[in-house]
């Protein structure tokens, strides 16, 4: 395919074939009172040097580099190496697409194959698949997952999943007969283990968990899936900060059926929110009802190692109403990222990676709950992202934050009005103690102004 425009002439001898005179002419059957009829308000075009020049211009009206970020909730900052970058754009990866012919996509395949390798490793779970579009709609696929699987209609969500992977849950299941009910969280920032049992029964399917939660605690996952399993339903956890899996015991471990999250933090930038890349593994059992697909390892003609679709259970590939999802990408550039850089950090770099962000984090809580004005909210133990509660109005103190070149952490209220004036701050490897000290002078400043 030619990515080269049109000419003039290719454009006339087009018409012409077509019986017309002008291009007009193409969209007759358009109403004039719906036509612009008037040219686009844009700029005219601009050569390569003047758009080079320009771009240039408004790079140097961006925040200099003493611009601190200590902003988390789902997309988290952390060092790339500069491997990824260079591997994942060499030429046999800038495509990646659907493997349908496995003897010449066998990159692709291998890529893939790794990453399931990988993420069952860290999850603890026996499967994993291809990848999900992000964390959001992995959620919401395990959901999906488990009512197929027990054929239940009521799910109980813990209240301090993140927000917008609730919202998306209730937008997947709106129109299936799935009821969603939210369990509530204890004083420390653990999931309130009275309202679970109260509101867990035999029409549960799945209690989903977010591990670190929304507010960065690190849940019971044991006691919360002995308590599903007690109860006929499956066990789902979702991770948003996957570094965490580098020093946390694998949920797998701790009863999970399901494991569902953002991979973000391996080798991804924030991008301004994505792209990102979602994750689900399981139990092998349930192989039948896993969304998406599954690449696998064999061996050719000749007996020489190999990879291919091994199970394909999507739209695309089967009979749309036997299908487990309709996604149609298994985010393989996004994967491919992933992949090379758990290759390159490996299983003691992600662990001394993990180490860094809770050493930091610590830091940071110790040294903000010194400033007269502010205290810890959750007493549950963290991994990178705490909650401190200010005696001032969190804007007002964010709004002096950004005066100094500082994005502060985010507002809870708007999300739980019950926590008004806290606000979720993380720190991970890239924040460094003279970073971590600027932040603390200037809260203080802003605390005490």
């Amino acid at each position: 395919m030619s990515y080269i425009s049109l000419s003039d002439r290719d454009k006339k001898e087009m018409l012409a074939r077509l019986g017309l005179s002008s291009m007009k002419e193409l969209f007759t059957s358009i109403p004039d009172s719906i036509k612009l009829n008037r040219d686009l308000n844009i700029p005219d075009s601009k050569t390569e040097s003047e758009l080079v020049s320009h771009f240039k211009d408004i790079a140097d009206r961006n925040m200099d580099q003493n611009y601190l970020s200590f902003l988390g909730a789902g997309a988290y900052p952390h060092v790339i190496p500069s491997v990824v970058d260079y591997l994942a754009s060499r030429g046999e990866f800038v495509s990646p697409y659907t493997p349908y012919q496995p003897e010449v996509s066998q990159g692709t395949l291998q890529i893939i194959f790794e990453f399931q390798t990988l993420l069952c490793q860290l999850t603890g779970m026996d499967i994993a698949n291809a990848s999900l579009y992000d964390g959001a709609s992995g959620a919401a696929e395990a959901v999906l997952m488990a009512h197929r699987l027990k054929r239940k209609s009521k799910v109980l969500l813990a209240g301090l999943i993140h927000p917008q992977y609730k919202e998306v849950i209730h937008t997947y299941t709106r129109n299936l007969g799935i009821r969603i009910e939210e369990v509530g969280f204890s004083s420390d920032g653990f999931v309130n283990d009275a309202d679970l049992q109260k509101k867990i029964d035999a029409e549960t399917s799945v209690v989903i968990t977010q591990s670190p939660n929304f507010v960065g605690v690190i849940e019971d996952l044991e006691s919360i899936s002995k308590t599903a399993h007690a109860n006929g339903a499956l066990s789902a956890v979702v991770i948003s900060e996957p570094v965490s899996l580098g020093l946390l015991d694998s949920p797998g471990n701790l009863g999970a059926d399901i494991v569902t999250g953002e991979a973000q933090s391996f080798g991804i930038p924030q991008s301004f929110g994505g792209p990102f890349l979602g994750f689900m593994a399981c139990s092998k059992e349930f192989i039948r009802q896993f969304p998406g697909r599954i690449a696998g390892e064999t061996v050719d003609v000749e007996g020489k190692r190999g990879f291919v679709l091994t199970l394909s259970t999507r739209e695309q590939h089967i009979r749309r109403e036997r299908a487990t999802s309709n996604i149609c990408t298994n985010q393989a550039l996004c994967a491919l990222r992933a992949t090379i850089f758990l290759e390159t950090i490996g299983k003691e770099g992600i662990r001394e990676l993990a180490w860094h962000n809770v050493q930091k984090a610590n830091y940071a809580l110790e040294e903000c709950v010194k400033i007269s004005g502010i205290e810890k909210k959750f007493s549950g133990a963290f991994f990178n992202e705490f909650v401190l509660e200010f005696g001032k109005p969190v804007e007002d103190v964010n709004i002096y934050l950004k005066e100094q070149g500082i994005t502060g952490g985010l507002d809870l209220e708007k999300f739980y009005p019950e926590l008004k004036n806290c606000v979720l701050f993380c720190v991970t490897e890239i924040h460094s103690k003279e970073n971590i000290d600027r932040l603390v002078r200037t809260l203080k400043e802003a605390l005490n102004s």
